[in-house]
């Protein structure tokens, strides 16, 4: 936990590395995953590094595993989403096996890619050729009938041209895109005017080999006469992407081209069995090895594009490189450069040298699992700036405590602690999903905030007494009902327990279950969540201005203890503090069963009203019997409280601009480089008076004003508390109650089950997914605005150390 109260101490680290020894230095630097390196050539180009042939090579490789990715879902192979033993950095050596495997692979895919679109390119081709000679069939049969052929002889289409001075027909044959077929008739009539015979049949749907969609053809065979004619149709088919093919108009010969053609597609079907196979061998051998080619590779081009920002020294024998280090992690650090050199038996050792700098450095929380979500709270409001105060660690408690105030209800917390065990228990599981969308990536990185806001809902449940609308009755009720038969029969709407004579002691704990009879249900809640709202956000609100001194002494900002914290409590304290204590006294002053007139509930004051005139500084006239204030001298110690808290308007606001003006100029005590302190010293030394009133007055106006809206923002706690109980009693009582009021048993049961589908649906959907969505939000709001506002800055920038492992982890989001 001491990672979380602060950000981790950080140095900033020169380090001198062998170029022999580079590579294995950083791959085993970036195996600890503790090292953010800082760009040395910030003014060279990309292109002009001294590795960039290695990252070129590097991105190679990556386009051929792509490529092969790319192959083996075409294949619908898939590959191991978790790889049981990760692989480190290739050496020398098995970058050299590794580039020829992926070199090997490659050729080998694409020549089993190219072979396989020959053969299915002849195949389409011998199958549109075997189409065009049965279609045909019927064409050459007309023609028979019309004595186009009498004589049945050998004659190929082109000896048929060829014969056309004796008066004989010439034809030529084809497929085409049955899209294109009508304006393929139209131009051949236009270009013949009228002399070209066509005669076309559909054929069945075939696949596309370029891109894998189903095309419909139709075979056509075109009579002419004359070798001019004969020119033209062949352009006219060529300009419409016509395949054409050679037909014999003999009965036998076309008899016996099918017979052929069949036997071709025989055993080019057998071949391209073959082939397939094959490749299926080929790929699911290369699966088992890809997912770790991936690995290494990505590595290695990380490693690469480390090494990039290094420094080459003058004599061009040494790699210079600056990098932020966890001074806990420094060991570490030494221990991996101690390892790379001993991997490449290098006789000159690496070496680590601290540099003193002024220069602010990253920000690093140490988190685990269960910390990780609610860091990540705090860092979508803002980085921490180096070594302040990390809102974290209090968050923890205080965030799903709070959207249990709002959310409180025994069954819809039992529910959202549910879906939060039940992420948590089988998290490592989960971790493995792909594909969960970015809503469910959310809902995993929050599953412990998810289960501790159930938990907490569960309590407050019970301190409501809430159970879907209902109350619980564990421990009896102490409300007694002593009126007689004759009291209840009287006319009056209601009848009025009176806690002096129906009740007998405290309720053990929690609500007591016949609030939920009461007609003045709601009034009683209000009260009770609107005061507990305050107390809640006054505490809230100094406990952060508290968490300010924190900073202060770390960061030895001594004057701001006086001129900005003093002040700033003491206002706070004062009057919204004071209002919240009168809230508390107020229940324990007035009693129901006292003797004491003016101890009476019926004389206790309100609250609101108390405050108002004592900023007022007002009066009302109290009833007869009962005393304007709770307790002597309370008007004294009012007026006191209100003229200090007046009093630190000014002594915010001017206070700490005089003393600038006094001691400026003044020398320094010398610091060490080394202390935290050293940085924030001296931070108005350089900045004009002027400048500086501005900015006071600016952060006084800011404090006093949003302390009162603050604390009345609090009230969301009290609002959406309510709102939430009201809503789920309405769905209840609009919805359960139905199936209650049918006369007919069996009507009813069948309703019973159909509406309590329904309700359940609206309690998921809305009570706790849109509700508990909504407190989410404003309880974020009460941390981010309300209670960080007081001490938290936000301006730092996080650490982002080399990882192998946060670099493949990103590429599986991606």
């Amino acid at each position: 936990m001491g990672d979380m109260f602060r950000s981790e101490q950080m140095l900033l680290c020169q380090m001198f590395i062998q170029p022999e020894s580079a590579y294995n230095s950083v791959s085993e630097l970036g195996e600890a995953g503790c090292v953010q390196f800082r760009d040395l050539n910030d003014g060279v180009s990309l292109y002009q590094r001294k590795f960039v042939t290695e990252v070129r090579r590097c991105d190679e490789w990556e386009r051929k595993i792509r490529y092969i990715e790319t192959e083996l879902k075409k294949d619908g192979i898939v590959l191991k989403e978790i790889i049981d033993d990760i692989p480190r950095a290739p050496n020398p050596r098995e970058i050299i096996d590794l580039e020829a495997h992926l070199e090997k692979t490659e050729n080998e895919i694409l020549e089993m890619a190219q072979n396989e679109v020959n053969l299915r390119s002849n195949f389409l081709e011998l199958t549109e050729l075997r189409q065009v000679l049965e279609n045909t069939e019927a064409f050459f049969d007309d023609q028979e009938v019309l004595n186009l052929d009498a004589s049945r002889k050998s004659i190929t289409g082109e000896d048929f041209i060829a014969n056309q001075n004796r008066g004989r027909l010439a034809f030529v044959a084809g497929v085409i895109k049955r899209e294109r077929i009508y304006s393929f008739e139209r131009m051949l009539w236009r270009i013949s005017r009228g002399n070209v015979f066509l005669k076309r049949a559909d054929l069945e749907p075939t696949k596309d080999l370029a891109t894998g969609h189903m095309i419909h053809k139709t075979v056509f065979v075109a009579f002419f006469q004359g070798e001019e004619l004969k020119n033209r149709i062949k352009k006219v088919c060529a300009g419409f992407h016509a395949s054409m093919y050679p037909c014999p108009s003999s009965h036998n010969e076309r008899m016996e081209m099918i017979k052929g053609v069949r036997t071709r597609l025989e055993d080019l079907k057998l071949v391209l069995s073959q082939t397939d196979d094959h490749r299926a061998r080929v790929l699911a051998t290369v699966s088992k090895n890809l997912p770790t080619w991936t690995i290494m590779v990505k590595k290695m081009k990380a490693i690469y594009y480390t090494l990039n920002l290094f420094n080459v020294d003058v004599t061009q024998k040494c790699l210079i490189g600056e990098c932020w280090v966890p001074t806990n992690d420094l060991t570490i650090v030494q221990k991996a450069l101690a390892d790379g050199s001993a991997q490449v038996g290098s006789s000159i050792p690496s070496f680590l040298n601290v540099i003193k700098t002024n220069e602010p450095p990253p920000t690093y929380n140490r988190t685990n699992r269960f910390t990780q979500g609610f860091q990540n709270l705090i860092d979508a409001y803002g980085i921490a700036s180096y070594r302040e105060a990390n809102p974290a660690l209090y968050t923890i408690i205080t965030f799903p405590f709070l959207f249990a105030v709002m959310f409180g209800d025994v069954g819809h917390g039992s529910i959202m602690l549910l879906f939060g065990a039940w992420m948590c228990i089988w998290e490592k599981k989960l971790s493995r999903t792909r594909g969960g969308g970015e809503v469910w990536n959310i809902f995993f990185g929050g599953r412990y905030i998810i289960l501790l806001m159930g938990m907490f809902s569960i309590y407050t449940g019970f301190i409501y007494n809430d159970l879907f609308s209902k109350s619980m009755n564990i421990f009896g009720s102490v409300w007694v009902n002593n009126f007689t038969s004759s009291d209840m029969i009287l006319p009056y709407p209601s009848l009025q327990f009176n806690p002096t004579n129906f009740t007998e002691g405290v309720y053990p704990f929690g609500m007591d279950p016949i609030w939920q009879l009461a007609e003045n249900k709601i009034i009683f809640q209000n009260s009770y969540k609107m005061k507990l709202s305050i107390i809640f956000g006054v505490t809230h609100m100094l406990f952060g201005i508290f968490m300010s001194t924190i900073n202060h002494v770390h960061f030895r900002k001594w004057s701001n203890l006086f001129f900005d914290f003093v002040p700033q409590v003491l206002f706070l304290v004062l009057l919204f503090g004071y209002m919240a204590f009168m809230m508390i006294f107020k229940w324990f002053k007035y009693d129901a069963k006292t003797l004491i007139q003016e101890n009476t509930p019926g004389c206790a004051p309100s609250v609101l009203i108390m405050f108002i005139n004592m900023m007022l500084l007002g009066h009302n006239k109290p009833l007869p019997g009962c005393k304007e204030l709770m307790f002597e001298g309370q008007g004294l110690l009012q007026n006191v409280f209100l003229v200090v808290a007046v009093i630190c308007i000014p002594w915010m606001l001017l206070a700490k601009p005089i003393y600038l003006m006094i001691t400026r100029g003044k020398p320094r005590v010398h610091r060490d480089e080394d202390d935290d302190s050293s940085m924030m010293v001296g931070e108005h030394e350089d900045e004009p008076m002027s400048e500086i009133l501005i900015h006071q007055a600016i952060h006084t106006i800011e404090y006093v004003l949003s302390t009162i809206s603050h604390t009345a923002s609090y009230l969301r706690l009290w609002a959406l508390s309510l709102a939430h109980a009201q809503l789920s009693e309405v769905l209840w009582g609009q919805l359960l109650n139905i199936g209650f009021g049918f006369s007919s048993p069996v009507i009813g049961s069948i309703a019973i089950w159909v509406i309590f589908a329904i309700w359940a649906f609206f309690t998921m959907a809305i009570l706790v997914m849109m509700e508990g969505l909504s407190a989410f939000l404003h309880t974020l709001r009460l941390h981010w605005v309300e209670f960080m506002s007081k001490f938290y800055g936000g301006l730092g920038y996080i650490f982002t150390p080399f990882s192998f492992e946060k670099l493949l982890s990103e590429e599986e989001e991606d």
